[in-house]
């Protein structure tokens, strides 16, 4: 990719690293979608958890 021209995709090897305004809003956005996919990913191991744990616990 050469100065002056736009993003071809928002994958982070297509993204013109050199531009300052690209850099803070892809590097917010990523920052982002990584909170909320950690996120997301804690609920829903945590919610297979005690979903199996809390089942066994209440059988008797």
């Amino acid at each position: 990719m050469q100065h002056g021209e736009s993003i071809h995709s928002m994958l982070p090897w297509d993204i013109p690293w050199w531009a300052p305004d690209h850099v803070v809003f892809f590097g917010v956005l990523y920052i982002v979608l990584g909170i909320v996919g950690t996120g997301v990913g804690i609920v829903v191991l945590k919610s297979i958890w005690d979903t199996w744990f809390c089942k066994k616990a209440q059988h008797h």
